[in-house]
């Protein structure tokens, strides 16, 4: 069965300041966009599919060419602002894209069977991709309602010493499957160990260490696209529309609330890296040396 990985590469990096899936942060020049599709091929999947934006899309086909050239199938869709069901337009002043469960939506017609969907912008580690392709390899594609997995990470491993973050605080039942998503903003680490943030309203949250969060690590199959769909479709009459996002958070969360999906939890002995600030730039950079001179990844990663 052949699996593909989704990635999501259209964001414009505005607090990292510049686009983040290009940055170079491998002891040769790779990118954590790098990263992901070599480890995807390692833990399994066959091809990739890039969601760029018409901003960046050039440079990201260019560095995929000079860096990876033919050695991964890798296809393009552009997530496109225009790209709206019945008809609807573009709000004016609207130039931020419509967020990552639209640029999933982007790429429905390069998707045909069981896909893993992540940012480009982040390094999740080879067993995180090799636990969403066992979950897809396990062929959930007749569940009804769709079965879809998310790769959880403890919010204690995905902060960033620079500044607030903003996660996907999952909840789950005594099985593992997802019960709700609440995103939480501006989290940090508080004096007393702890970690806070804000809800959308504004209101304090307070956070255990342990508290699992999605970082946009999904194991879905086709059936994601119609529930993403109408999800947008929604979103899209909501009065706030012209300026915020639509998440797979959101989409997938509204999904499960209704019973239409189910998402299992799933663990992982991988560690995730990412840049949400300039600051997080060497810490990223040392940390990927340490793994090759670790031998877990070879210096150039595509020869």
């Amino acid at each position: 069965m052949a699996l593909t990985l989704v990635i999501m590469a259209a964001g414009l990096g505005t607090r990292f300041g510049g686009p983040k899936q290009l940055a170079p942060v491998g002891p040769s020049g790779e990118t954590l966009l790098d990263y992901a599709i070599y480890d995807a091929t390692c833990a399994g999947f066959t091809r990739a599919v890039l969601v760029i934006g018409e901003e960046l899309g050039a440079r990201v086909r260019a560095h995929v060419a000079r860096v990876i050239g033919g050695a991964v199938p890798v296809h393009y869709v552009e997530q496109r602002l225009d790209d709206l069901p019945g008809g609807r337009r573009v709000p004016e002043g609207r130039v931020k894209p419509w967020g990552t469960a639209h640029a999933v939506l982007a790429a429905r017609d390069a998707v045909e069977g069981p896909f893993a969907a992540c940012n480009a912008d982040d390094f999740y580690g080879r067993d995180a991709l090799t636990r969403a392709a066992e979950f897809l390899a396990g062929g959930h594609a007749g569940d009804s309602p769709g079965t879809f997995a998310n790769i959880a990470y403890p919010l204690r491993d995905t902060l960033s010493a620079a500044g607030g973050v903003n996660r996907a605080v999952c909840h789950a039942d005594g099985d593992g499957w997802l019960e709700s998503v609440e995103e939480v903003v501006d989290i940090r680490r508080q004096g007393d160990g702890g970690y806070a943030g804000t809800d959308p309203r504004g209101r304090p949250v307070r956070l255990a260490a342990d508290a699992l969060v999605s970082m946009n690590l999904w194991a879905f199959t086709p059936a994601v696209f119609a529930l993403l769909g109408r999800g947008f479709a929604e979103f899209l009459g909501h009065a706030s529309a012209g300026r915020s996002e639509f998440l797979i958070s959101h989409g997938i969360g509204d999904a499960v609330r209704r019973g239409e999906a189910r998402v299992r939890l799933l663990g992982t002995h991988g560690r995730w890296l990412g840049v949400t600030y300039p600051e997080d730039r060497p810490h990223v950079e040392g940390t990927l040396r340490q793994l090759v001179a670790a031998g877990e990844y070879p210096e150039r990663l595509w020869g």
